[in-house]
């Protein structure tokens, strides 16, 4: 997800920096640095380790296992009284060697009944309504609602092996802005419809049934499944959702179905939907009832969400994804922009998208594996953007400039492969998710927009906020941060900077291969942290337990400084000391009269050994005239002032 909020922590966290002048890494340069001790996962990591489901190099392990869901869902949207009614028929395979005598579902509409616990404001609208509860013989469970939780009693514990299917039936009033923004309705002409249906809680083999409660703030974790879907909705209302569309015959005009066959061959812009191509008989086909029944099928996928609207244009291209069943041949999906005529940048994000995915497809070496990456303009429940299978929600941009599209286009559609295919806890550990996708956006920008570090604005606006003192540690469950300005840090630009700091240290190629290595040998299942943390030890072929522990366990900050040079006999003697607390290498450019650059660093082990300042000695007839530590602005350090030494500070040997 991508917020306005989180937008605006940057300018939030830049200006409480600025009130706050001083940094902690002065106070931190009088004190040695704590020791720095081990990564220890958590007991039930560990234990998970011992039972061979995990293992310590960064791959799921040999009895590694996870649950599968099959979903028939039927619902029926009622735009006149903004109502949901859902039946569903859910079939739940218990994969694990465990036997479940309780079910656990998911019930993220909840969030809206009076009285539920939640750490954003929320419209209330009542939740959701249970009409029943049931095995496949219609028999009545029993079951128990706590929040966001649904608690139901199977016939029988499910035994290792077997499957149990749930018959649930539903309804609840739409919000306008629902489940914290991601979700609802706009006007009389648009819904988006997610978190809408009871979903199995995940049941992994690190924490069983993780049944966190939906506050607002932290997002989601799911498990992977099968999805049939049955849309009931007005004639000249068009559905999208996640999937593929299964009965276009029946929904779609003669002339919408040919210009979709066109666009899953044109490279540019094929105009689906006009502005003269809106309502029943022309966007959709007619029905003597009134309604149509719309059908979509999705497969390994961990949620489902559709859009349903009768004022949206529709523009649609092909994309390269690469090869992705290895005939050597390319393969492609179709990019769709939905969007309203007031959106008038919007006529521009099939190219996003088209882009978007091409490039992030290559970057992450994981062909996008759907038929559709379908973005969806949604003006009145959405400012920022938020992140679906096959789809996104994106408000219209339109006061925030055609770069800022590309953006949050760029940011919702690297959601697709985290964490749609590498399906982290994001309830817990929002970093996985959104940290990672924001240093995927970044690379898309670069390609987009090319000449610019478009890594360095999540630098400078983690280092505002570190600066600030008001940070939280990334590994504290993202619930619990104590603001909403340090949930968005942690979640997003400091886990982004990291990861670019991570590349800085380790060099692109060793980095790719182990961030390839991750995500590959993560699609489709669930990593923990520790997981991460074990891939890139292995990539690197040594212990980076400094580096977890310094920086996604605590919140200590680097600072570098040139604290002397010297210059005499045709050597240069440099000073330079470590003033914070995160250890990283110092590295030197250091150039001379002669406009020679000569590189130097002082490895990591200096620091890590107690040290807290360093000497380097260059030999070298002309002088020195500038020393900066990581010209490149690799490492997020908190004081660049100090990073720089010039010629008019230069001392001379007696």
């Amino acid at each position: 997800m991508r917020t306005g909020v989180a937008y605006a922590v940057a300018l939030l966290v830049v200006a409480t920096a600025a009130e706050s002048q001083s940094s902690d890494s002065v106070l931190r340069s009088q004190q040695s640095r704590p020791p720095l001790g081990p990564v220890v996962p958590s007991p039930d990591f560990q234990r998970a380790v011992a039972h061979g489901t995990r293992t310590t190099t960064g791959v799921p392990g040999p009895a590694y296992w996870q649950q599968w869901t099959d979903y028939s869902l039927w619902v029926r949207l009622d735009p006149i009284r903004k109502r949901i009614d859902g039946d569903a028929t859910i079939v739940y395979h218990n994969r694990s060697p465990d036997t479940l005598p309780v079910l656990a579902l998911q019930l993220a509409q909840n969030l809206h009944a009076a009285g539920v616990p939640r750490n954003e404001p929320g419209e209330v609208t009542g939740g959701v309504e249970l009409t029943r509860v049931a095995d496949d013989s219609g028999r009545r469970l029993p079951y128990h609602v706590d929040g966001t939780v649904l608690l139901v009693r199977p016939p029988a514990p499910v035994g290792p092996g077997a499957t149990v299917t749930l018959s649930i039936a539903w309804n609840f009033r739409v919000p306008q802005q629902g489940a914290g923004a991601r979700m609802g309705w706009s006007g009389d002409d648009f819904y988006h419809l997610a978190y809408w249906y009871p979903q199995m809680a995940v049941y992994d083999d690190v924490v069983g049934w993780q049944v966190d409660p939906f506050l607002s703030r932290a997002e989601f974790y799911a498990g992977f499944g099968s999805y049939d879907l049955r849309v009931e909705a007005p004639e000249g209302w068009v559905i999208h959702a996640t999937g593929s569309l299964v009965n276009p015959e029946e929904v779609l005009t003669d002339l919408t179905q040919a210009r979709l066959a066109r666009a899953e061959r044109s490279d540019t812009a094929i105009h689906i939907l006009t502005e003269n191509d809106l309502g029943p008989g022309r966007a959709t086909r007619r029905h003597a009832l009134g309604t149509l029944t719309w059908r979509f099928h999705a497969d390994s996928v961990r949620d489902l969400a559709f859009s349903a609207t009768r004022a949206s244009l529709w523009d649609a291209a092909r994309t390269p994804v690469g090869d992705r069943d290895g005939d050597g041949d390319t393969d492609y999906a179709r990019v769709d922009a939905v969007y309203r005529a007031n959106a008038p940048r919007w006529q521009h994000v099939w190219r996003y998208a088209q882009h978007a995915i091409d490039f992030l497809s290559r970057f992450t070496g994981i062909p996008y594996p759907w038929s559709h990456m379908t973005a969806v303009e949604g003006a009145g429940i959405i400012g920022g953007g938020m992140e679906f299978p096959m789809m996104t929600l994106i408000g219209d941009y339109n006061e925030r400039g055609d770069s800022a599209l590309y953006y949050v286009t760029a940011h919702e559609l690297a959601h697709m492969w985290v964490p749609m295919i590498v399906a982290t806890d994001e309830r817990r550990h929002s970093w996985m998710d959104e940290g990672t996708t924001t240093f995927n956006e970044n690379q898309a920008r670069k390609e987009f927009f090319p000449g610019v570090n478009h890594d360095l604005s999540d630098q400078q606006t983690y280092i505002a906020m570190t600066r600030s003192g008001a940070e939280g540690e990334l590994m504290r469950w993202a619930d619990y941060h104590y603001s909403g300005e340090a949930f968005g840090v942690a979640s997003y630009q400091k886990p982004a900077s990291l990861l670019a700091a991570l590349r800085g240290l380790l060099g692109d190629d060793v980095f790719l291969a182990g961030y390839r290595a991750y995500l590959s040998a993560w699609a489709y299942r669930h990593p923990k942290p520790w997981d991460f943390f074990h891939a890139f030890d292995e990539a690197a072929g040594r212990d980076l337990s400094w580096f977890w522990r310094a920086w996604y366990y605590e919140t200590w900050t680097l600072d570098h400084a040139v604290a002397d040079v010297e210059s005499a006999g045709g050597e240069t003697r440099i000073t330079i000391e470590d003033r914070g607390w995160a250890p990283m290498p110092a590295r030197l450019a250091i150039t001379l009269a002669d406009g020679e650059v000569i590189r130097r660093e002082i490895p990591v082990e200096t620091w890590l050994a107690g040290e807290t300042t360093a000497f380097v000695a260059v030999e070298t007839a002309a002088t020195a005239v500038r020393v900066e530590i990581d010209p490149e602005q690799l490492f997020p350090d908190v004081d660049r002032e100090n990073n720089v030494w010039t010629s008019t500070e230069r001392r001379d040997l007696p």
